[in-house]
């Protein structure tokens, strides 16, 4: 592992403790998370920041493993004892030879809606009916659970009313376990290292929490729903493999009574609330552009890896502390197959050829990429203002588009056009709408006489 190099921003993970550092050393515990940030101070060894507390310090190279990124596979499982709709001889079949403790979960087929606990003991299965009662489920109707994650988890510890405590989980062929590979590779982080604190945001899937882990301030979205949560360890493995300054980053995931995915802080909200809630007499046309550059970026990124966000909107930008735009929720990430995939569609802001067809590519996040900037520059504007959702897919088939914001520089409205031609291969690419935004924000500055990010933020209020 010595003889490894590796690149300075190399995410790393600590193979054991470092308690009693000497002087210029860092201290860690095994599967702390650092990042290198210099390979050539001493032989065999790195200078890293500790992505938790912040502290750099030098680290021998063999006492670390590179964090892989999850391969993005179908059969990792947040719930690997599942079989689905199986009967109960079948069950009972899987569950040979007989072992105490072991244990599956299946869909009854008897009473549909409703899961049964399948466990060995004794030499017999023993089959528990779950029963689903006020979007809460139920063995004995005194311990109620979120989801099957939640119950598992409680009889590992607790025999409770079941005949054992559930000891190994009988696993469905061809699944892995997500928390296996999650630990394996680095992204499984401890419950207990996590203080929850204040609500800051109702997601369609679950709450958003402010929290903090090992003294970082941190973002927590839950999912409880077993099925939901699935969905989400897929964005998850996506995230893995990303890392970009305008991307929102991921720390890691917390299986925990359901999914939480802990990602960095972003202090100042989104972006649309941003500028719905401070407006032209705080945010001139030079920071609105450097909003609509950091998106441009963060995607040209995605662009760079093939891959297709389907949701690009304001609501799913985010502000950091220092002001820089980062993209965000990447539950709809797919790889730019240009497959059919049946969704929930943000109609407003989705290329016709993807409420059509649902062909789904670079360019149609670049068509949605028009409306964010529409949206930027009327500073938190609802796209199509007073037109419903029926006469926007009607009429934007029909070749009409949004007239230009209020006060909205020209150049910036012709990009917003190009971005909206009808044919998809006719759009610009992310980079090149990048190479455009800088020499828009070059001739603005000279305008307005604007410096750098920082000089723009002194004394705005923000």
């Amino acid at each position: 592992m010595a003889e490894m190099s590796w690149a300075a921003g190399t995410q790393c993970v600590a193979k054991g403790d470092h308690r009693k550092p000497k002087s210029g050393e860092l201290a860690y515990h095994k599967g702390d998370i650092l990042t290198i940030v210099d390979t050539s101070t001493k032989k065999g060894c790195y200078v890293v920041k500790h992505n938790s507390t912040g502290e750099e310090g030098l680290i021998n190279s063999a006492n670390v493993r590179e964090r892989e990124a999850l391969r993005v596979d179908p059969n990792l499982s947040l719930m690997p004892w599942f079989h689905g709709k199986i009967s109960g001889p079948d069950a009972v079949c899987k569950l040979q030879p007989a072992e105490d403790g072991l244990f599956l979960v299946r869909e009854s087929i008897r009473h549909p809606g409703d899961y049964v606990l399948c466990v060995s003991v004794s030499g017999k299965v023993v089959h528990y009916r779950v029963i689903y009662k006020d979007n809460k489920l139920t063995i004995d109707n005194t311990q109620y659970f979120y989801n099957l994650i939640d119950m598992i988890e409680f009889f590992s510890k607790n025999k409770g009313s079941i005949a054992t405590t559930l000891l190994k989980p009988k696993q469905k062929q061809g699944t892995k376990s997500a928390e296996v590979e999650l630990s394996k590779t680095g992204w499984l982080l401890d419950i207990s290292n996590l203080t929850l604190g204040e609500n800051i945001g109702e997601g369609e899937f679950g709450a958003v929490y402010e929290g903090e882990y090992m003294g970082q301030r941190v973002a927590v979205k839950t999912i409880k729903c077993d099925v939901t949560a699935q969905a989400f360890l897929q964005e998850t493995t996506v995230m893995t493999k990303l890392q970009h300054k305008n991307l929102v980053r991921l720390l890691g995931v917390i299986l925990h009574k359901g999914l939480h995915i802990v990602t960095e802080l972003m202090t100042k909200g989104n972006l649309v609330n941003f500028l719905r809630t401070r407006g032209r007499s705080v945010v001139n046309s030079v920071q609105l552009l450097r909003f609509a550059l950091d998106v441009c970026e963060g995607m040209g990124y995605l662009e760079s890896k093939k891959l297709v966000h389907r949701d690009l909107a304001a609501r799913n930008v985010l502000v950091a502390d220092d002001s820089v735009a980062k993209v965000s929720d990447f539950g709809l990430t797919k790889l730019d197959l240009k497959e059919p995939d049946n969704v929930k569609l943000p109609i407003k802001w989705t290329a016709p050829e993807a409420l059509k067809k649902e062909k789904f590519s670079t360019k149609s996040d670049v068509w949605s990429y028009g409306v964010l900037l529409w949206e930027i520059f009327s500073y938190g504007r609802q796209p199509y203002p007073k037109m419903s959702l029926k006469e926007v897919k009607e009429r934007v088939e029909g070749g009409y588009r949004m007239e230009a914001p209020e006060d909205c520089p020209p150049g910036v409205y012709s990009l917003m056009r190009i971005c909206w031609k009808q044919e998809p291969r006719r759009r610009p690419t992310f980079h090149k709408l990048r190479e455009k935004l800088e020499q828009e924000t070059g001739d603005l500055s000279l305008d307005t006489g604007s410096e750098c990010r920082e000089g723009i933020w002194s004394g705005s209020g923000c």
